[in-house]
């Protein structure tokens, strides 16, 4: 086989791309640098769920040190003897740091008592309960993170205190972290070659160089991607790393003879939505770009949806009357705008928001008539329509500055809502793009 090119896709929303304005811009920057050590970045999950002590699904606590949420989830399956997909997280952790997070693993009428216990180097368990039901996406509260800065002096600790207290004050813009996108910057165009249903186009992206020479000379993959452009399959699956489990199972399908589709077809269903949840990611994240730049981050006009921060609930603004209603509610940060992450079941905005909103798939290639009435064949990609908040709370903002063995450090801790990324927070602060270069290597 012969691998296909890869398409010249000039990317309008690459997650490079900053604003290019901070909600913050007029405070200065502290700069620095995060993730100089695991235990400079600390998340804790905050449950959304009570185990009840009954049941044939086994909760753990856990904590994990320089491991993606995924490596994790297979290392619970080997050791519990089940499938990944018997193990459930509430939300996807930060490798490049010590997490804390709630797991499930389903062992049906087997008792836990007669599983050993967990013996691993970076991954341990605080405590363990059963409950009736496995641990869902999403059933959590929010996370606790507490971040050092390092190679930064301390007398800016002034400026982190006021740009956390802005953050407090307006709302933290809720960017998908460029974690979302992988260190090649590729996951959402993967996502949109499938939903497209180009598949040796999505293959391509995958598995060959991506031609970009910043990004080309930081992969240590490039070896095994030039054996897959040239069309020596086996040579690049014998060069690919065994971490890098998505490619390592398309190129094996290939081998045997797979078509590009079947390739695709052969990741478990958590890996393929997540190229999907990225292609969305990327429209969200120009929606949002947009509207700081149009300084409408934290407004609502006719046509919007307004998302109710409380109970999640998506309300369409019809009038200027209504928008006028809840202008109480916005400034005390209990509704927000919201942006599309489009698929069947999304709540449409109207008029001139949402010709923004469906301007923003052109690019790709892509119509709103497409994602709303997308089917999957075989249930191997599903696309769940929802809205987002365009701006999240920011709660128990924390600040310090010391200095330890490894010299002095800036500590800023604060809580947010499921779903937000610290590193968006950090870019805030630092306004050095070093906290989203150190994010592009951190996928879940």
């Amino acid at each position: 086989m012969t691998a296909g090119h890869v398409p010249d896709l000039r990317d309008p929303l690459d997650p490079r791309d900053r604003p290019g304005v901070y909600l913050t811009h007029e405070i200065p920057p502290v700069r620095g640098v995060i993730k100089a050590r695991p235990e400079d970045f600390l998340v804790e999950e905050i449950p959304g769920v009570e185990p009840v002590g009954e049941g044939e699904h086994l909760y753990l606590f856990v904590e994990k040190r320089l491991m993606s949420t995924m490596d994790m989830i297979a290392v619970l399956a080997r050791h519990f003897r089940v499938r990944r997909s018997a193990v459930g997280v509430a939300g996807l952790k930060d490798k490049h740091a010590i997490t804390r997070q709630l797991v499930s693993v389903h062992l049906g009428g087997r008792s836990p008592d007669a599983i050993p216990a967990l013996d691993h180097p970076r991954l341990g368990v605080l405590w363990a309960d059963r409950h009736t039901q496995r641990l869902r996406r999403g059933q959590l509260r929010g996370n606790r993170f507490s971040i050092r800065i390092r190679e930064v002096e301390i007398g800016a600790v002034r400026h982190a205190r006021d740009a956390l207290a802005a953050l407090e004050a307006s709302g933290v813009p809720n960017r998908f972290g460029s974690q979302r996108f992988g260190y090649r910057r590729r996951n959402h165009l993967i996502g949109a070659a499938l939903l497209r249903g180009e598949f040796q186009d999505a293959v391509d992206l995958l598995l060959a160089p991506s031609d970009d020479p910043d990004i080309d000379a930081r992969d240590n993959q490039l070896a095994a991607r030039i054996a897959y452009r040239r069309g020596d399959l086996e040579e690049a699956r014998s060069r690919l790393s065994r971490s890098l489990r998505s490619e390592r199972k398309v190129l094996g399908a290939l081998l045997g003879g797979a078509s590009p589709r079947e390739a695709f077809a052969s990741l478990d269903a958590r890996e393929r939505s997540f190229f999907l949840s990225a292609f969305q990611s990327a429209v969200f994240n120009a929606l949002l770009d947009d509207r700081l730049r149009r300084n409408t981050l934290g407004t609502l006009a006719p046509g919007d949806v307004a998302f109710e921060h409380g109970t999640r609930a998506c309300t369409p603004v019809e009038s200027n009357e209504q928008a006028r209603a809840l202008a109480a509610r916005l400034t005390s940060l209990e509704v927000s705008p919201s942006g599309p992450m489009w698929g069947p079941g999304l709540v449409l905005a109207s008029g001139e928001v949402f010709d923004r909103e469906r301007a923003a798939l052109s690019p790709h290639g892509l119509t709103s008539q497409t994602l709303l009435e997308h089917r999957s064949e075989d249930d191997d990609m599903v696309l769940e329509g929802e809205r987002r908040p365009f701006r999240v709370p920011l709660t128990n903002p924390d600040i310090e500055a010391g200095v330890d063995e490894f010299g002095s450090y800036i500590r800023c801790a604060f809580d947010l809502p499921r779903g937000a990324f610290a590193t968006v927070v950090m870019e805030e602060i630092m306004k050095n793009d070093k906290a989203a270069e150190v994010a592009m290597r951190d996928q879940p």
